[in-house]
């Protein structure tokens, strides 16, 4: 599996490569046998309402979708979208802005978020736009988190970890139920508004998953039947608007709910 990230990361980087070389020479030879960067990042629009948008960290662009002229698409990631199909791209250590700019013809390229965010050698990242698109200033919250996920391959167990891209709710916590046994676990701690909390272990099986605030009883967010698999690292996030009654599945535009996401 950590063979399959690296090559990943290299094609996805590449195809990056590919896009920036549009802007210089059309021949220009491609350098194919380069070490990969040694950090990585994944893109996700959680953006209520935003608009479908293109990532970009400084000036180099990060994700973009082909159409089936082979020209850049126009729509972009849009809501509930991950850039690079979920994949991580990878990227040098350093200082930069992290962006993302309207992939539409009208406003093409402005961005709507800028995050200066410190990539350090050797580490993951998560960038999330989140909370709600303004449409008069054209702008949308966002933040980034790490994903210090295990290196080494765990085949007893899954790990999962929670963040809350909510803009209006209070802190949350995730637990989930197994199907099964009935045997609830804490998905790490409380998670306030753009943070993560860790990845806890959990033993392979079908889970109904919650999240609740700090010290209550009560459900705000549901999702049933998520199967964790052993071996793999996963992602839960909630998005949406606190005030619009969730849903159990993340399948409609703008709806409040757990989206699940797979790291490795």
């Amino acid at each position: 599996m950590t063979i399959m990230k690296r090559h990943r990361s290299i094609a996805v980087l590449l195809a990056v490569s590919a896009l920036a070389s549009c802007d210089y020479e059309k021949n220009a030879v491609q350098d194919i046998v380069a070490a990969p960067p040694a950090s990585s990042i994944r893109f996700f629009n959680f953006g209520l309402n935003a608009p479908g948008v293109n990532f970009y960290a400084n000036d180099t662009k990060m994700t973009a979708i082909t159409s089936a002229t082979g020209a850049e698409s126009t729509l972009g990631v849009g809501y509930g979208g991950v850039g690079a199909g979920g994949f991580y791209s990878g990227i040098e250590p350093g200082q930069y802005t992290l962006s993302g700019r309207i992939a539409a013809t009208t406003d093409k390229d402005l961005p709507i978020s800028n995050l200066a965010a410190n990539i350090e050698n050797g580490k993951t990242y998560s960038f999330f736009l989140s909370g709600r698109y303004n449409t008069t200033a054209k702008t949308v919250d966002a933040f980034i988190v790490e994903d210090p996920f295990p290196p080494q391959i765990d085949w007893s167990r899954a790990h999962v970890r929670f963040v809350n891209a909510i803009f209006n709710a209070s802190p949350m916590t995730l637990y989930a139920r197994n199907q099964l046994t009935g045997e609830e676990i804490a998905i790490g701690g409380a998670a306030a508004y753009k943070t993560a909390g860790a990845f806890t272990p959990v033993p392979n099986g079908v889970y109904d998953l919650s999240a609740r605030y700090a010290g209550a009883t009560t459900n705000v967010l549901t999702r049933p039947a998520v199967s964790f698999s052993f071996g793999q690292i996963y992602t839960i996030t909630a998005r949406g608007d606190i005030t619009i009654a969730p849903t159990t599945a993340c399948a409609a535009a703008n709806i409040t709910c757990l989206d699940n996401t797979t790291n490795r």
